[in-house]
């Protein structure tokens, strides 16, 4: 599943923003933010379903205590919103937003692949570059390139509201070390109420991989509980991806 999201955020181009779009992002980036999404629809997102799971989860644009949100609702499902954009993190490393989880998962835990699921999450994953990669992991890519058509992305950030208490603030998943598990939540003391998160992706980054990130970067959203069988409802209120400083 990870994979074929990955292989996904990956193939997305920029050509695909319809005309409104494209004049919406350039007042953003003059104003420093690449983008600043409310939520009143969800044109500017493309939906992503896995071949192997039959159930997946729902996401509507809806009005919620008075305001656009997205809600993520999940019954033993999974599937996600990808940003039909990419941006380059080193001239916009704020990302910020305000989220909400009505539950967790009881059998959730980051650590297991059997409880690698969230109530929300927030992926950012970074474009491979073979320039700057080895003989080995240019073979490796190019023999995922003729599987899937598209380089799978270098690596990726995973922001998550866990579902139980860590240790830690960064794990790396249980599926591959290419994808970096970073908690911002954790357990159900704060479900049902409204948490503003806002992270510098380069600093995470580094902390994460021990090394600067690629260049170019695109985000998701999923809420997902394939794995556990079980259910929640959770929303985001806004999302911000902006400049250093502004």
């Amino acid at each position: 599943r990870l994979a074929i999201l990955l292989v996904a955020l990956a193939a997305m181009p920029s050509t695909l923003l319809p005309s409104r779009i494209q004049a919406a992002q350039g007042e953003e980036k003059e104003s420093g933010h690449f983008l600043r999404e409310e939520f009143e629809d969800l044109s500017r997102w493309s939906r992503l379903v896995f071949p192997k799971i039959k159930r997946h989860s729902r996401y509507e644009a809806v009005v919620f205590e008075g305001k656009t949100v997205v809600k993520a609702s999940s019954s033993a499902s999974a599937s996600g919103l990808i940003l039909k954009e990419v941006f380059n993190v080193y001239e916009f490393p704020r990302l910020r937003w305000r989220w909400r989880a009505e539950s967790v998962y009881k059998k959730g835990d980051a650590r297991i692949k059997e409880g690698d699921d969230y109530p929300i999450r927030l992926y950012v994953t970074f474009k491979y570059d073979p320039s700057r990669a080895g003989l080995w992991q240019r073979m490796k890519y190019a023999a995922a390139k003729g599987i899937y058509g598209a380089y799978p992305p270098d690596s990726s950030l995973n922001y998550i509201w866990a579902n139980r208490p860590h240790k830690r603030r960064i794990l790396k998943s249980p599926y591959t070390d290419r994808a970096a598990l970073i908690i911002l939540e954790q357990g159900p003391e704060k479900t049902g109420t409204w948490i503003e998160e806002e992270v510098n992706i380069l600093d995470d980054y580094r902390a994460a991989f021990g090394k600067d990130p690629p260049i170019e970067a695109s985000l998701a959203i999923m809420n997902d509980s394939d794995n556990t069988g079980e259910a929640s409802v959770s929303y985001i209120d806004f999302i911000e991806i902006r400049a250093q400083g502004r």
